[in-house]
């Protein structure tokens, strides 16, 4: 008896995410940042969680994660921060011209942005997230597409 196949990955078609790109105004530590972020939040508490981790063939990078959740409107935001926080070196690096380094971005093009900004919703409003106007500028909507390196990470940490 042949087994029926239910679906084929491959025919599988994955939405595109949104988020948020956050850049600082002024150079400043994140507890520092989210100090302020939770200030101006009563319905909004960001607390540290556990680090985005990534591994790379020499490197493994910590990425700091701060997550709250909207009660009204029932939606967690998480807030990852673009450039490692450390990184810990599996095996010496044997390649001359390897390009992996012990800082990483997880988005590469954009290494002027601090935090990647995901929400739980698919359609996300960051509206409700009350920012300090004199140390951010405002949030830059971005469309991660499956193919992406960082689509994977966020599906997996969700």
């Amino acid at each position: 008896m042949e087994i029926q196949k239910l679906y084929d990955l491959d025919d599988i078609e994955f939405e595109d995410i949104a988020i948020g790109l956050v850049r600082l105004a002024k150079n400043i530590p994140d507890h520092e940042f989210f100090y302020h972020v939770n200030q101006n939040n009563s319905d909004l508490k960001f607390s540290r969680k556990k680090d985005l981790i990534f591994n790379g063939a020499y490197f493994d990078y910590y990425f700091p994660r701060f997550e709250a959740y909207h009660k009204f409107t029932k939606t967690c935001f998480t807030f990852i921060s673009n450039k490692s926080s450390e990184s810990k070196q599996k095996k010496p690096q044997t390649e001359l011209f390897s390009e992996e380094e012990n800082i990483k971005f997880l988005l590469n093009n954009q290494v002027e942005v601090q935090y990647i900004l995901h929400s739980s919703e698919q359609f996300h409003d960051f509206s409700v997230i009350l920012l300090p106007e004199n140390l951010v500028f405002p949030i830059q909507d971005y469309t991660l597409s499956s193919d992406e390196e960082l689509y994977q990470i966020i599906q997996y940490y969700e």
